[in-house]
């Protein structure tokens, strides 16, 4: 798990026949389409500008060092030649993926969905595009495990080693859909022993309904530190599929502060891409996270290999520690001072981590009383720095602090 722990930031990749209907990856069931309305984009699935070399290199540019690409989402369709469905691309579209993220340095990971809208022995539930028309005749949902682990057994015997496995998900006993699905429907302890024993040192997560290796919080930050290892996954603008009309994208800005959020309280941060139909990652996403790498490239000590630190930040502030290093991460920028409660004769030299540029400490008497020009002494034990006026022109400013 050291890898996990160290990488910090993975690009996660939403890609499928969803992208030509590019208004949602859950299209088929917002929508209720059959087989038959959702074809269309099956047939036309055609990614001739698919370059996953230019994806992986984006990632590793934005200062990503794994990659996680859905093989199936929830609409069945699979994107590498799966010898037990013709429900899949016309070419295998997994291998240079693989290929293209080893070639650089990333870490592989596979997203694979419990769920099979177009499998006929699926059993239609809440989630389903024919959850009101309710097809009569039996499902066996047996049949459609021995598909799953099958084609589960595929994608780990083909492509050499697979570091991580993001399958998706579980939902038994949800209040929000009827005839929810869990452990096993899945045969999820028989399905992870396979996966180990397939890929020994493959981390895989929670959403087997079974505990994984790290959990999955998704679209929101969590407010503490959470149970061993932990993953938020978030998307730039709220969609995981293509969605051509939505323009809610985050802040560069926002997303670096999500980041560090994250690993300050000891998780990585997941974030994810949506390809369009011919294969391109939207311009505007690969503006963002050339933004992103253009902060990392400054500040990347701050976040790999870091995890929490036992001081408390101040307000509107985030540390991360690695060995010795300490960093300040400044959401907003103060006038002239920061005060670190508890670091007083802790720290030995202070610098902005953007430009190595000093930060002087300020040493005041504890008692002292506030008085015109004059500000007023801090609780014992807190350091003060001394920041100039103006902020530093990067997304967020951190002061790297080396410790005694």
């Amino acid at each position: 798990m050291n890898w996990f722990v160290n990488d910090r930031f993975g690009m996660f990749v939403h890609w499928g026949p969803y992208s030509l209907a590019a208004r949602h990856e859950w299209v088929k069931t917002r929508e209720k389409l059959t087989d038959a309305q959702y074809q269309p984009y099956v047939d036309h699935f055609s990614p001739d500008l698919y370059d996953p070399a230019a994806w992986a290199r984006t990632a590793k540019a934005a200062g990503m060092r794994y990659a996680v690409l859905t093989t199936k989402h929830h609409d069945g369709f699979c994107l590498w030649d799966s010898e037990l469905t013709d429900y899949k691309a016309r070419r295998d579209l997994v291998e240079p993926f693989v290929a293209a993220c080893r070639a650089e340095g990333l870490r592989v990971g596979f997203y694979h969905s419990l769920i099979d809208w177009h499998h006929p022995e699926f059993p239609v539930d809440g989630t389903h595009p024919l959850r009101d028309a309710r097809p009569p005749g039996e499902r066996d949902i047996a049949v459609y495990r021995r598909y799953l682990h099958g084609q589960v057994r595929e994608l780990l015997t083909r492509y050499g080693t697979i570091d991580y496995l993001f399958f998706d998900f579980s939902y038994a006993g949800r209040s929000e859909w009827w005839g929810g699905k869990g452990p096993e429907d899945w045969g999820s302890k028989e399905l992870l022993a396979m996966v180990r024993d397939l890929q020994p040192d493959i981390l895989v997560n929670d959403r087997l309904g079974i505990p994984g290796d790290f959990v999955t919080p998704e679209q929101y930050q969590p407010s503490a530190p959470m149970p061993g290892l932990w993953e938020a996954c978030q998307t730039l603008n709220g969609s995981w599929g293509y969605d051509r009309d939505n323009l809610d994208y985050k802040s560069a800005d926002l997303l670096v502060r999500m980041l560090v959020d994250g690993v300050s309280k000891g998780g990585n941060l997941l974030l994810n891409v949506g390809p369009d139909g011919r294969g391109r990652i939207d311009p505007h996403a690969t503006a963002l996270l050339a933004e992103i790498g253009g902060w990392m490239e400054l500040h990347e000590r701050s976040v790999r290999g870091c995890g929490p630190a036992e001081y408390a930040a101040p307000a509107d502030c985030r540390y991360t520690r690695r060995g010795d290093r300490l960093y300040l991460h400044l959401f907003s920028w103060p006038l002239r001072h920061v005060h670190l409660p508890g670091l007083a004769g802790k720290v030995r030299y202070a610098q902005l981590l953007n430009d190595a540029s000093e930060i002087r400490f300020v040493r005041t008497d504890p008692d002292q009383e506030a008085q015109n020009t004059r500000m007023g002494g801090q609780e014992p034990g807190t350091l003060t720095l001394e920041l100039p006026v103006r902020r530093p022109d990067v997304l967020v400013p951190v002061v790297e602090l080396f410790l005694m």
